[in-house]
């Protein structure tokens, strides 16, 4: 079960959002095995001054237009598995809504799957 957080600069319509939180999902569901379903998304937009990036970090040219994804899952997927979300991500938003892939910027924070609690107090991965 994934949890997605996506942060971008406020301004951007609300198809815009959608485009980035159905291209990471979409994502996911080809390269990480989610199953139908299992979407939790959550965007933050905001203002400039709460929006510090480096522009030129590892040569890679980003803009204002720079988007950060960060992915809390399970911690059993392989190092090809990881590999291949990332890129399939970038390309799904270089599909839509048009993010170049330098501004797609992803983070993976792997849980132990006890970690998780999808509601009524249990645990349900335990």
């Amino acid at each position: 079960m994934p949890l997605v957080r996506i942060s971008l600069r406020k301004g951007k319509p609300a198809s815009h959002l959608k485009a980035i939180r159905d291209g990471v999902y979409q994502a996911m569901r080809e390269s990480f095995n989610v199953p139908e379903n299992d979407r939790f998304v959550l965007v933050h937009e905001h203002e400039e001054t709460g929006f510090d990036y480096d522009p030129s970090y590892l040569d890679i040219a980003r803009t204002d237009d720079l988007v950060f994804v960060q992915i809390t899952a399970n911690n059993t997927r392989t190092v090809e598995q990881k590999q291949a979300l990332y890129r399939s991500i970038a390309d799904h938003l270089a599909a839509s809504p048009g993010l170049r892939h330098e501004d797609v910027f992803i983070n993976l924070v792997e849980v132990a799957k006890e970690n998780w609690s999808f509601g009524n107090g249990i645990a349900q991965y335990v």
